[in-house]
């Protein structure tokens, strides 16, 4: 058997996992687009923060290759010509394959600002690679600006906090955070981020943008050195246009297939069912990428498996500050404020989900 695997992430490596629980044999070629080994995303803020190293960063041992027979080709997969299995690549290469896997991830989603082009010191904070060209451009004196108060920018906020003259998010929100967690929850978390020393100002917008100047539409100006673009993210679905059926993500069913006959898809590019709303959407998380993933490497081997308990979750920290949230906030709710932040949301004596601030530890129960 040819198993072809486009993408080195979480996904990824757990497709390979799953394969090599069925079949031993089967040559397995990873296409990576990052020329690396594979690297846990969330760690580029604790890469730049001095708390881990690159080392660290890695997701499987270094003979995680070797040790499971794998090809590891350091190129971008161009076009996928499914009706005669192979995966044409930016290197000129042509991979024949009998079963392939989808794992291209998601990448950033940027606002077309006006005057955007104008501004020299601008970045992503999605890969490693983002994180060491934003790391190059830093010093003491800079005087940073993140567009975007969710996760991404939060986290790129808190490892350049102490490296930097001063650091300011903006959002057209009114809270940080504001997909996952509630007014009274956000208002704890940036409070304890401020006290850090980052700078908030929320429901504004960017105007437009004139080289390191930051027009906003309350009408204030604020000054940078370098900009970090954290607007959102999109999945990465080109590759199956035309071929498999996709919606925002690349549908595909509890055995991760999609529409189309021994093509797999897995990760942040796909669509799964979340069983604690029952309605169909991306859940860009690393260990249903991870679980996706294994569920496709075991059928794409002969095996059976099925992946069908997705749901919502994020779990962070920030600045000492940690925060658990899970599934879907509907129903009646009830709220605890002490040390901890908790509040349950439930429905017909079930709980739907949660929000937990501060002390954790319980989090598994719930």
């Amino acid at each position: 058997m040819e198993y072809v695997i486009i993408g080195n992430s979480a996904a990824g490596i757990g497709a390979v996992e799953g394969i090599r629980k069925t079949d031993k044999n089967g040559n397995i070629t990873i296409v990576s687009r990052e020329p690396y080994h594979t690297y846990s995303r969330p760690l580029i803020s604790y890469l730049l923060q001095g708390k881990v190293t690159e080392e660290r960063m890695k997701y499987r041992p270094e003979n995680f290759y070797q040790y499971n027979n794998c090809r590891l080709i350091f190129a971008s997969a161009a076009k996928v010509d499914a009706g005669n299995k192979k995966v044409h690549l930016n290197s000129g290469e042509t991979l024949g394959y009998d079963k392939l896997l989808v794992s291209t991830g998601s990448s950033a989603a940027v606002i077309p600002f006006a005057g955007l082009e104008t501004v020299e010191n601008k970045f992503s904070f999605m890969s490693l690679d983002d994180a060491k060209k934003l790391e190059a451009v830093l010093t003491t004196e800079s005087r940073v600006l993140i567009v975007g108060a969710g996760l991404v920018g939060l986290k790129c906020a808190e490892g350049i906090c102490k490296r930097v003259n001063s650091v300011t998010v903006i959002d057209l929100a009114d809270r940080i955070l504001p997909a996952v967690l509630d007014s009274d929850g956000a208002k704890i978390v940036q409070e304890h981020i401020e006290s850090a020393g980052v700078n908030f100002k929320l429901s504004v917008k960017v105007e437009k943008f004139d080289k390191n100047e930051a027009l906003l539409s309350n009408g204030e100006k604020i000054n940078f050195d370098a900009l970090v673009l954290a607007t959102g993210v999109r999945p990465n679905t080109d590759l199956l246009k035309g071929i498999a059926n996709i919606n925002r993500g690349i549908v595909i069913n509890d055995k991760s297939e999609t529409s189309y006959p021994d093509i797999y898809a897995a990760g942040d590019c796909t669509e799964t069912l979340d069983i604690s709303c029952g309605q169909r959407k991306i859940l860009a998380l690393l260990p249903n990428a991870y679980m996706q993933g294994e569920c496709a490497g075991v059928n794409m081997a002969g095996g059976e498996l099925s992946f069908v308990n997705a749901i919502p979750m994020n779990a962070a920290g920030f600045f000492g500050l940690h925060i658990i949230t899970a599934g879907t906030y509907s129903g009646e709710s009830v709220t605890q404020i002490g040390k901890t932040y908790k509040k349950m949301f439930y429905s017909d004596n079930k709980l739907n989900g949660y929000i937990l601030i501060g002390n954790i530890e319980k989090a598994g129960i719930y």
